[in-house]
């Protein structure tokens, strides 16, 4: 159960007398209550005696590694969150931690303030324990906010991919540790990417959702870390990056591998150090996100292309959730089909159509190279060409086809990267990036989004709901497929 600051307990471990006591000093001043330990046999001793909410620990001690604490505490099933310090520059250490159950990292010298922003970050962490995936009931987290279980059941399907997919994103949601969602394009990344912020500590905190294939290569660094009025022709006022409209909750990087090699160098340091310089600035300024991150693309094969870094990947890929295409889950189809249909039927206006077994078995055999937007797309046409109660698809012959050639549009090829297969899809994901931007910069406030973008409430809200972009504390709120 999370403590509030007045009784969370924290034990500090660190061999180093002087730095033991600057931590233990800025936690009391915090409010909490304190512990320390100069080895790991006195942090044994305490965590005997004791249960803690946090555990601070070095990685270096003079009897072992802070990491042997983090696994045994793990084996003991014991419920403290814990948090490592490591050396400047070791990224490895702080990566191999984080995959080895730690909530989150600090490295040396550690900066007082991102010191507190962590460890209230950990206090704050809700406790949750994960249904095993022998469970058929539907995945639902025991106090879970409305927010983070409305987010999981938009994940439609009861198949057992998808209770992995739901248990495992619990499972990372109560960590910092940055998360890699990999699948093919349709299959719902997003979504996934949303569950795991949706239940977080970060919930209360921003979403930002950005799709870096969208950005045009010459804006990136001001996109991503903002800039300075005057920095570059055209910039007349001072404007936030993705990191700094994220602070305090996630970003979330849509088809990261299309990310150009020279800004994934600027982005690698940005997610190690926690800190982000504007163009034109001479301060750095300290951003508390958290990072998943989302691709299409087999990033492995990215890197031995050398298309992309192999250090970003190693640090992207702490954990990874893969998401199995359509066809691989056929059994969910009903499902799928029925919650897009009442969803079609409720934008149009009219009753929702019943999907008879025929079609059902129909679309079970099509390829559906497209995933649950391609499905969403036939079940669009179909409401269209119906009578308004009953749904009128095209010919299996012309249904085939169509697949087909949605197949064929996800060649890799650079004519086809260059015009795009769904332009109406491709426009709404550029204007779903501004709005949201501008959301998140004026903390979800429509009226101020609106006044900054030159469009009315009205207009504003017309577009939210259009393109089903999530607000917090909305409690209508859609999010829509990747």
């Amino acid at each position: 159960m999370t403590q509030s600051k007045s009784n969370a307990r924290i034990l500090v471990v660190d061999d180093e007398p002087d730095l033991r006591t600057l931590y233990e000093l800025t936690l009391l001043r915090e409010g909490y209550q304190v512990d320390t330990a100069g080895d790991l046999l006195q942090a044994r001793q305490l965590l005997a005696e004791h249960a803690f909410d946090v555990l601070i620990t070095d990685m270096r001690l003079p009897d072992g590694v802070g990491q042997a604490l983090i696994t045994e505490l793990k084996a003991a099933q014991r419920s403290e969150r814990c948090v490592v310090i490591t050396a400047y520059g070791s990224a490895e250490n702080a990566v191999e931690a984080l995959k080895g159950g730690a909530f989150d990292y600090l490295t040396k010298p550690v900066d007082l303030k991102q010191f507190r922003h962590v460890i209230a970050s950990a206090v704050n962490s809700p406790v949750t324990s994960v249904l095993t995936a022998a469970q058929t009931t539907p995945v639902t987290q025991a106090g879970a906010g409305a927010l983070g279980q409305r987010a999981l059941d938009r994940l439609v399907g009861n198949s057992a991919c998808m209770r992995q997919i739901k248990e495992r994103i619990l499972k990372v949601a109560t960590s910092m540790a940055p998360v890699l969602v990999t699948g093919e394009s349709g299959t719902g990344k997003e979504l996934v990417a949303y569950a795991i912020h949706a239940n977080s500590h970060r919930a209360k905190g921003p979403w930002v959702a950005v799709n870096c294939s969208a950005i045009p290569e010459a804006l990136l660094e001001a996109e991503f870390f903002g800039a300075k009025k005057g920095a570059y022709t055209g910039s007349q006022m001072d404007r936030e990056g993705f990191f700094q409209a994220a602070s305090g909750g996630t970003l979330f990087l849509d088809e990261i591998g299309d990310l150009p090699l020279a800004m994934q160098s600027k982005l690698l340091r940005a997610i190690q150090e926690r800190r982000v310089r504007p163009l034109g600035s001479t301060q750095e300024d300290v951003v508390d996100v958290r990072i998943v991150s989302a691709t299409h693309k087999k990033l492995a094969d990215e890197v031995a292309k050398g298309d992309f870094r192999q250090d970003l990947f190693y640090r992207l890929n702490v954990i990874d959730m893969v998401i199995a295409p359509l066809r691989e889950r056929t059994e969910d189809l009903p499902e799928l089909c029925k919650a897009l249909l009442s969803r079609i039927a409720s934008e149009a206006g009219i009753a929702t159509p019943v999907l008879n077994a025929d079609a059902l078995q129909q679309l079970a055999g099509l390829p559906l190279a497209g995933n649950v937007r391609e499905l969403e797309n036939l079940l669009h046409r179909a409401v269209a060409l119906g009578d308004g109660t009953s749904l009128q698809f095209e010919p299996p012959s012309q249904l085939r086809r169509d697949t087909r050639q949605a197949a064929g549009s996800q060649t890799p090829q650079k004519e086809a990267e260059a015009i795009p297969a769904d332009l109406q899809h491709f426009l709404d994901e550029q204007e779903r990036n501004i709005l949201t931007r501008a959301l998140a910069t004026t903390d979800f406030n429509r009226t101020a989004a609106a006044t900054r973008l030159g469009l009315s409430l009205r207009q504003m809200r017309y577009r939210i709901a259009r393109l089903r972009i999530d607000a917090p504390h909305q409690d209508d709120a859609v999010v829509a497929p990747d």
